[in-house]
């Protein structure tokens, strides 16, 4: 498939793995609207028109339903055959158990981790209807293993397993799409442990809100955390294989596309 006829939407295109996605994307010649709070200017300097940027809190969902009420997506989509959404954008906050947590936390991480990505995949799908849609959330092990502490960031995590999973019995793929347009795929994809500014923040939290700091400062220690490139590499050959979709929920570890 011509790379000229492929598009992306990235959400938290401004560091970690939203940027390393945001790049390795572009590196193929694939057109990039970065959607974040802020603006990537070193991405910008490196690829000029692929990327397009749009500042969006999307913690905010009144915010985030009034610009996909413009125009942008639709016009960053144009007429391409391939749409492809990465819904990166997530935050670990807040912490600890229920006493511990601020409610209003609690609706910023609920708002940002499910509300936007659900937001954004009805807002691309809606918008290109002639392309074969491809929709990524990026899910975590807290999704499908319950951590202490971690309630808020896990459920959410868990809504979005559960929103790939209903998604794709509304889009069933038939044994010969393979190759065909085939309307919308969609998959929820824990990628592993990446070294990025999150992993900081977790081995920053005291051991009191989450006892289990020590094993993700081991693995830093360790050498253990895969680079963002790494792990973005992996996630772009497994959206762009021909069989993506098929399993509703993964994790790149296990699904030998770990990237090089």
């Amino acid at each position: 498939m011509s790379r000229s006829a492929v598009t992306a939407v990235v959400t938290g295109h401004t560091q970690g793995l939203g940027a390393a996605l945001a790049a390795g994307l572009m590196e193929r010649n694939i057109a990039v609207l970065g959607v974040a709070r802020g603006t990537a200017p070193a991405l910008a300097e490196r690829f000029g028109p692929l990327l397009r940027e749009c500042q969006v809190n999307l913690s905010d969902s009144q915010a985030l339903g009034a610009w996909l009420a413009t125009s942008a997506l639709r016009e960053h989509i144009g007429a391409s055959t391939l749409v492809l959404l990465m819904n990166n954008a997530g935050t670990v906050d807040p912490v600890g158990a229920l006493h511990d947590q601020d409610p209003l936390l609690v609706a910023r991480a609920v708002a940002l981790n499910v509300a936007a990505p659900l937001m954004l995949a009805a807002a691309v799908v809606a918008a290109a209807p002639q392309a074969e849609r491809r929709i990524v959330h990026v899910s975590s092990g807290a999704a499908r293993n319950a951590y202490t502490g971690w309630s808020v960031y896990g459920a959410t995590k868990a809504a979005l397993d559960h929103h790939a999973r209903s998604v794709a019995l509304d889009y069933p793929i038939g044994p010969d799409a393979c190759d065909a347009v085939a309307g919308v795929r969609i998959c929820s994809l824990a990628p592993g442990v990446i070294d990025t500014a999150m992993q900081a923040q977790i081995r920053a939290t005291p051991e009191s809100l989450f006892p289990q700091r020590e094993r993700f400062t081991a693995l830093q220690q360790d050498g253990a955390l895969t680079s963002p490139a790494q792990c973005a590499a992996g996630i772009i050959d497994y959206v762009l294989d021909q069989h993506f979709g098929r399993v509703p929920v993964d994790d790149l570890r296990t699904s030998g596309r770990q990237g090089g």
